[in-house]
């Protein structure tokens, strides 16, 4: 018998970008240009209550889903949405994340606070966090 177990984690990453938060706030809100720094949405409905979903993986690799609802949009300043992550047909994790875009002189600080679940060691919140930084600074290179 396989043991379960769920390991809980929060986790913040910051960033601060040279653009005003508007244009943060645009490379997550339009889809084409958050699939310049992000998986490319096969559905995206950024709205409150709406989904993001995307699936594919590395040649060779498993495949990821990403299924999210956003739960909070306030323009500019903070969006909040609800995940999970398969790996193939085997849930990993499920996470509430909140990003906050806070004007500053030189541009924009964004706040990623991730708070998650991840299941039976099929993911770490520090291979998580990791990715995340990533994620983040390929969105810094994007605008």
């Amino acid at each position: 018998m396989t043991e379960r177990f769920v390991k809980h984690a929060t986790f913040v990453v910051e960033r601060t970008y040279i653009a005003p938060p508007a244009k943060v706030y645009m490379a997550w809100a339009d889809p084409a240009l958050k699939a310049k720094w992000f998986s490319k949405a096969d559905i995206f409905e950024f709205q409150v209550g709406g989904k993001e979903y995307s699936k594919g993986g590395p040649p060779g690799g498993p495949i990821f889903t990403f299924d999210a609802c956003y739960q909070e949009i306030v323009p500019e300043q903070r969006i909040v949405y609800s995940y999970t992550l398969d790996s193939d047909d085997t849930r990993i994790s499920a996470s509430l994340t909140t990003i906050e875009l806070i004007s500053t002189d030189e541009g924009t600080k964004l706040i990623f606070t991730e708070q998650g679940a991840f299941f039976d060691g099929h993911d770490t919140p520090e291979v998580r966090e990791h990715g995340t930084g990533e994620m983040l600074d390929a969105l810094g290179k994007s605008l």
